[in-house]
């Protein structure tokens, strides 16, 4: 039977995923801190409501979609948080992406209120949020995973059950770091083109289609190449998610050797104001050192 589904965080990841929810026909009732966005997906078919409070006394499964863990912190377990509005047997679906530790504890801690937790991180950028394309690793018991299905099946092509909770965190965490490590070597590797005189685009349709061929060399290096530097996903969450990795890397006693070089050269983006850029911007890191510009214009 098809729940009301609540659903906090309406940026540009968020907004997609409940346009995804109405259009599969889902009964949504949205909050945001800015209730103007919220105001917006109203029009659309959401019910806006004026509180946390309001929203978990309506809604039994609530999507979190959130910059960070001490916002997800505030929501659920803060002052006039979900925890204290939900009633028994709710299901919250964290699609943030946030400290695995953390993680382990909200869970634990809402167990005590009869309230499970799945954490839910999606891949995919605003591209795949708006086209329902997205893919969602899962931390969590298989019968929440099995209750909150059909909803994640709205803005998911791909969901993947990989343990208990805190799980799913880990691998967003495991994807975070294959996706700096890409764009670090897209925007070496295309930095190496243009000081060696290659026909860009060319020479991005040649790799495009053999062994070095990725989803973000596919969607990042082609805006990379026309200096499109738009947000899919902007510097400032990715440095966030990076730090992330490098602290469960540290808990864990690992090296982390490109991820720790990506941080260093967020941090210098984030530093020059360019934090609302697309992560593909790493390359303007680069481009300093080398004095090298891409631009395959």
């Amino acid at each position: 039977m098809s729940e009301r589904i609540g659903f906090v965080g309406l940026g540009v990841m968020g907004t997609g995923m409940v346009r995804n929810l109405l259009s599969a026909g889902h009964a949504v009732a949205v909050w945001n801190r800015d209730p103007t966005r919220a105001e917006l997906l109203a029009a659309a078919g959401a019910q806006a409501v004026g509180s946390l409070g309001a929203l978990g006394a309506v809604c039994s499964l609530v999507m979190l979609c959130v910059s960070d863990t001490a916002a997800v912190e505030s929501i659920t377990v803060g002052e006039g948080g979900l925890a204290a509005s939900m009633g028994a047997g709710g299901l919250l679906v964290d699609l943030s992406t946030i400290s695995p530790q953390t993680t382990r504890q909200l869970a634990a801690t809402l167990s005590e209120r009869d309230l499970d937790w799945l954490d839910a991180p999606v891949s995919g950028g605003s591209e795949g949020a708006a086209a329902g394309t997205l893919s969602a690793m899962v931390g969590g018991s298989g019968e929440s995973l099995e209750r909150a299905r059909p909803y994640l099946e709205a803005f998911c092509q791909g969901i993947t059950h990989i343990g208990p909770n805190g799980d799913g965190q880990m691998a967003k965490l495991v994807n975070q770091i294959l996706v700096v490590g890409y764009a670090l070597a897209i925007g070496e590797a295309f930095i190496f083109a243009q000081a060696g005189g290659l026909d860009l685009q060319r020479t991005f349709e040649a790799v495009s289609g053999g062994a070095a061929g990725s989803w973000m060399l596919s969607n990042r290096a082609s805006q990379m190449l026309v200096r499109d530097f738009s947000p899919g996903f902007t510097v400032d969450l990715q440095l966030k998610d990076v730090r992330l990795a490098l602290a469960e890397a540290e808990r864990l006693g690992i090296p982390t050797i490109t991820t720790g070089i990506a941080e260093s050269l967020y941090r210098v983006l984030q530093k020059d104001g360019l934090g609302g850029e697309g992560n593909h911007a790493l390359v303007k890191a680069l481009e300093r050192l080398s004095g090298v510009v891409v631009d395959g214009r």
